[in-house]
């Protein structure tokens, strides 16, 4: 048992006494969250889920002056949004750490973990880069036996998001199959907000959530059926659960739609990318194959392009680099854009490219050179869903020793002065057991 102190108003101090299950009080109206989502130097999203209509609020403070506090506009949960709530601290200052309240129709939330975010720094022309780390994920399956097929159950291993927190990340990228949508999910509102919500609401989960900061991408289990491409009938549907239930700084970047954005951290920039709403059949003969679409390819190569950050990470469900042409890689999904891509790259002269990948339920490292530019394709899954275990796949571009057939994470850290930034790559296992780790300096 343990004590936690929350603020419930202004000069005081509230402390409850918990045991470490990780949930909300009994009796409260959260669903799940609350989830810190982007942080930027002036704003900070925090997401919530409550159980039926309600009004939802923060209150934070700086965790040097707990005395002054702010609140966040309230908002209204209502069931055609899922009962999720967006809210928005905008009275915060770049590189401070600040702790938050919520309270649900005025009511004050108790959680037996903390609720903390930190703004990014405000380093450019002051100092070198900060060091920051993210952790890296893809495939989380949360076991729902009514729905799941028969036999030994798929998920497992819900502990991994202890260990992912226990590593402490600035932020969390999501990388595709956040969320497993089932047949019975897959072409009704209600169906597809039942997946997300059964997802969101693992006990295991919460705790990470609520004080890391979290970008996502989707993959075709969060999209829709298995090998989902552009002809789902219901992906604007898709879409805007998606919104609902992350808090990405836009969904999509233009009016061409899909749920691309971007964002920087330190000196690192991430392309979040769609590789399913503009996506061909895998089985279209007719024309050439795309995964982007070409307003998101060409915007991708502009963004790229006119990135001035050291690190530029682009974050794709699917594998990039490797050349093996089955499954869910590039190479065998969309053959002559890959080569485009990869060419336009080197055209260009874009260093420090690295693609960050999931879906695959394995994990390695690829590596690419061509005319002295080092591209590397970081893949990592799965979470919570199976494992596959073929280090034989014939992946002529991985690095030696990096396979992982298991459940497992990744942590990049960023350090270094200025001109010797450098990022090392640590695998780790459901545990947080090391598995094996890689440095490369930034070009």
């Amino acid at each position: 048992m343990r004590f936690f102190c929350e603020h419930i108003f202004k000069g005081m101090l509230v402390c409850i006494l918990f045991s470490p299950v990780l949930l909300p009080a009994q009796g409260s109206l959260i669903q799940s969250g609350p989830m810190v989502g982007f942080a930027e130097m002036k704003e900070v999203s925090i997401w919530v889920q409550t159980k039926e209509a309600a009004t939802v609020q923060l209150s934070y403070w700086r965790t040097s002056d707990p005395k002054t506090l702010y609140y966040t506009d309230s908002i209204h949960t209502k069931k055609d949004r899922a009962f999720t709530a967006h809210l928005f601290t905008d009275q915060v200052e770049p590189g401070e750490s600040y702790a938050y309240q919520v309270l649900v129709n005025s009511v004050p939330q108790s959680f037996p973990y903390k609720l903390e975010f930190t703004t990014p720094s405000l380093w450019q022309w002051r100092t070198d880069p900060p060091a920051f780390s993210i952790a890296m994920g893809s495939c989380t399956y949360v076991n729902e036996e009514i729905y799941d097929r028969p036999g030994k159950p798929y998920g497992g291993d819900y502990e991994i998001f202890r260990s992912i927190l226990d590593k402490d990340p600035d932020l969390m990228l999501w990388l595709g199959d956040n969320t497993y949508l089932r047949e019975v999910d897959w072409y009704s509102r209600t169906g597809i907000i039942h997946r997300y919500t059964h997802t969101r609401s693992l006990p295991e989960l919460q705790a990470l959530l609520a004080s890391v900061s979290h970008y996502a991408i989707w993959d075709d289990h969060d999209y829709g059926p298995d090998n989902s491409d552009r002809s789902f009938s219901r992906k604007a549907l898709s879409r805007d659960v998606f919104s609902w239930f992350w808090a990405n700084p836009t969904v999509g970047v233009a009016d061409w739609g899909g749920t691309t954005t971007m964002f920087e951290w330190g000196d690192a920039q991430f392309f979040l990318l769609d590789n399913r709403s503009f996506r061909s059949p895998n089985n279209k003969k007719t024309e050439q194959r795309t995964l982007l679409g070409e307003d998101q390819f060409t915007w991708l190569i502009d963004a790229l392009v006119s990135s001035e950050a050291t690190f530029k990470f682009v974050c794709v469900g699917g594998q990039v680099l490797n050349p093996v042409d089955r499954f869910e890689t590039y190479s065998n999904v969309a053959p002559e854009e890959r080569l485009r891509l990869l060419r336009s790259i080197v055209q260009e002269g874009i260093e420090n490219v690295f693609f960050i990948s999931g879906d695959r339920h394995h994990s390695e490292l690829s590596f690419l050179e061509r005319e002295q530019l080092a591209i590397y394709d970081i893949t990592t899954s799965p979470l919570t869903s199976g494992s596959h275990n073929h280090p034989d796949e014939a992946n002529t571009l991985r690095v030696k020793g990096s396979y992982i057939g298991q459940r497992n994470f990744s942590i990049l850290r960023i350090s270094g002065p200025r001109e010797e930034r450098k990022l090392l790559l640590t695998y780790f296992d459901t545990f947080g057991k090391e598995l094996w780790s890689y440095t490369i300096n930034a070009q």
